[in-house]
């Protein structure tokens, strides 16, 4: 009855585990949610505003597929600063949300076939787009020893003939790992003289604590290979607003501008026109939100080094630790199930992102901290049970 391709289709677990959590509590039982990656500040009022004043204002019908003239080009001026590259607003695509942009770009990109290298662990719609296209997902370990990097030679060994594309993502879900210049250049090396695009997914890069954020375009000669995936989810608490962009060159942008008409049209004209707002209006709420971000992180990480079998690395950015759990000698899916149900405090089982990220959690802190620390007690609790 159905189509064989939707065999291929992932999942996100984050959601499946919300909704169990969500039936609990309306069972009665408190739940603390870590699972979910969305920031619990509201969404900035002059961004607010500039969405209810576009609206006032009759930006309610359609737009152009690639989005309005003055988004693309507030968003090719944000770009062409920060990543030090000369990007026009034809370069720009807007669309719902920053996942369309994953599975655009490998969807015009990549054909049945192709090798498609990947993080693992790593954001699972990767992973899942990349069956969907009919393509062989190759996955590059991260390894807590190595700081959640990418090996560099395990990655030349990993390039191959049918290598198509590579995804970085950097800060990093689900681990808050930060790729530094010199590896991000060291990448750039291996396909500088190859036939393969590159998609940065840089969706967390305002959401650092130490380092330097530093994009692969940015690197001579990488630009018109890269696809930078970003968004205002998550700089601008706006996860509900589903609005995104993907910056690449010229000629990809109209084949993701086709594939915007043939799906979902356009994106609302006074969601972009609140992302204009979003990006050249005031920062202070962006930048109060990291620090906060900063403290929790801080608090997480004390308290998880704390709780016998677990130990936990500081993650540089995003807003996510990744504990080992191996020491407890449960999979990490019985551990999350166990601390749902047990402790009252939904997280993800590292497995969720792939199968290096077994013997993992992760913990989303984008809750506040007082939340934060009642759930560090109960799992303390619940764990010394086992």
């Amino acid at each position: 009855m159905y189509a064989d391709r939707m065999e291929l289709l992932g999942t996100e677990t984050a959601f499946e585990m919300l909704a169990k959590a969500q039936e609990l509590e309306r069972q009665g039982r408190e739940i603390v949610h870590l699972e979910i990656g969305e920031p619990n500040f509201p969404t900035p009022a002059n961004i607010t505003e500039a969405g209810i004043r576009a609206l006032h204002n009759g930006m309610t019908k359609y737009t152009p597929s690639p989005g309005l003239l003055e988004p693309r080009q507030a968003i090719a001026a944000y770009i062409s600063k920060t990543r030090g590259i000369s990007v026009t607003p034809d370069e720009v695509v807007l669309v719902n949300g920053g996942k369309p942009i994953m599975f655009y770009s490998i969807i015009a990109t990549v054909n049945p076939g192709d090798e498609v290298i990947y993080p693992n662990p790593g954001f699972p719609i990767y992973e899942s787009v990349i069956r969907f296209a009919g393509a062989k997902p190759v996955p590059i370990p991260l390894r807590e020893e190595n700081n959640f990097r990418i090996d560099i030679d395990e990655l030349k060994s990993l390039i191959s003939d049918r290598t198509k594309m590579l995804i970085l993502n950097s800060p990093q879900n689900p681990t808050g790992a930060l790729l530094p210049r010199e590896d991000i250049e060291a990448i750039a090396e291996q396909l500088l003289d190859r036939d393969i695009w590159v998609l940065s997914d840089e969706i967390y890069e305002k959401i650092l604590y130490e380092g330097e954020n530093f994009s692969i375009a940015s690197v001579p000669g990488m630009k018109d290979k890269a696809i930078i995936l970003n968004g205002f989810s998550k700089s601008y608490s706006m996860t509900g607003w589903r609005l995104g962009y993907g910056v690449m060159k010229r000629e990809l942008a109209e084949k993701i501008a086709q594939l915007v008409v043939n799906s979902t049209s356009c994106v609302p004209g006074f969601i972009q026109l609140a992302g204009v707002e979003a990006l050249t209006g005031p920062q202070i709420e962006t930048a109060n939100m990291v620090k906060e971000f900063k403290e929790r992180r801080d608090v997480i990480v004390k308290g998880l080094n704390e709780i016998p079998g677990v130990s936990c690395l500081s993650p540089s950015g995003a807003f996510y630790v990744f504990p080992n759990i191996k020491a407890i000698k449960r999979s990490s899916a019985e551990l999350a199930e166990y601390l749902l149900y047990e402790a009252g405090v939904s997280s993800l089982g590292g497995h969720a992102f792939g199968a290096y990220g077994e013997g993992y959690l992760r913990l989303s802190y984008a809750n506040s901290m007082d939340n934060i620390k009642l759930a560090l007690q109960r799992m303390k609790d619940a764990l010394e049970k086992l």
